[in-house]
């Protein structure tokens, strides 16, 4: 059964669940909570991470050099039990390695530790993708982090991201839970995005490059949470409509293209880790006071 460990400083404290390494809950010294609460009426996620694919495949199958095997959208870090490796009173750190049941979906050696840390009013959430085979192993990671929507104390006022390039990224939509390539229009002006449950009413919204490495999500006049994304070049922002929450989804890797291969190694920013490499990803959330 899955258990969970607490982790935290005199302004955050974090639950982190050993079922996929998922946080359970960030809340704030004076009781505030900041993270969606996974209420099966709308989503039983909270934060989970994705591994070794972001999306949907092709008939939730994969192709490593030709040879299909079934993989479940997002992958199956997040259904997975991993192991405490480490822990401080700010941190901890779980891993996933390969096992009988990873291999027939997944045919390498790796290991994914995921950490959680807290330094201040910042929480990093780390992922470590290490290649233990001696072929080069393709995967896309993933975090799928959802947050209160409307955010503590901020219930009728306009929900804003904002990115801190001021970019207006292309806008590519889902297409059967793949990726239709055809470039929308930004819905950024500026880098600023007033969100609107309508917006949500043909699934995320995805966006392939240049929404850069930094963002706030927060509410006009009211509390702003700040993020910073390391190695992870693809943005998403979901909810279901009406649901109280919102994702924001740094990824590096995504869906598989509609129409397109069903080769893990074709999907869109696919990483491609040499035997014997480590490759991460982080993401930063700071919470306001």
């Amino acid at each position: 059964m899955p258990t969970s460990i607490r982790i935290g400083n005199q302004d955050l404290t974090v639950d982190v669940s050993t079922l996929g390494a998922e946080m359970q809950a960030l809340t704030s010294s004076d009781g505030r909570s900041w993270l969606w609460t996974g209420d099966a009426a709308f989503w039983t996620g909270r934060s989970p991470i994705l591994f070794p694919i972001v999306g949907k495949a092709p008939d939730d199958k994969i192709a490593i050099d030709g040879t299909v095997y079934p993989m479940a959208q997002h992958g199956f870090a997040r259904r997975s039990e991993f192991t405490l490796a480490a822990s401080t009173e700010t941190m901890c750190r779980f891993e996933l390695t390969a096992s009988e049941a990873t291999r027939a979906v997944y045919p390498f050696e790796f290991q994914l530790a995921v950490v959680h840390a807290v330094e201040g009013r910042a929480l990093t959430v780390t992922a470590e993708v290490s290649n233990r085979d001696q072929k080069a192993m393709p995967f896309g990671l993933g975090f799928h982090s959802a947050f209160a929507w409307p955010l503590p104390d901020a219930s009728g006022r306009d929900h804003i991201v904002t990115l801190d390039n001021k970019g207006e990224p292309v806008l590519v939509r889902l297409e059967g839970g793949l990726i239709n390539p055809a470039a929308l229009p930004s819905p950024f002006d500026a880098g600023r995005l007033v969100l609107d449950h309508s917006m949500f009413e043909q699934d995320a919204m995805i966006f392939p490059d240049g929404a850069g490495d930094g963002l706030s999500y927060g509410a006009e006049g009211g509390p702003t949470m700040q993020f910073h994304f390391e190695n992870l070049p693809n943005l998403a922002l979901w909810t279901k409509p009406g649901a109280p929450f919102l994702c924001v989804e740094p990824w590096h890797g995504t869906a598989a293209e509609a129409g397109g291969s069903s080769e893990l190694s074709a999907r869109p920013s696919t990483t491609i880790l040499a035997p014997g490499a480590v490759a991460r990803f982080a993401f930063t959330v700071e919470i306001p006071q």
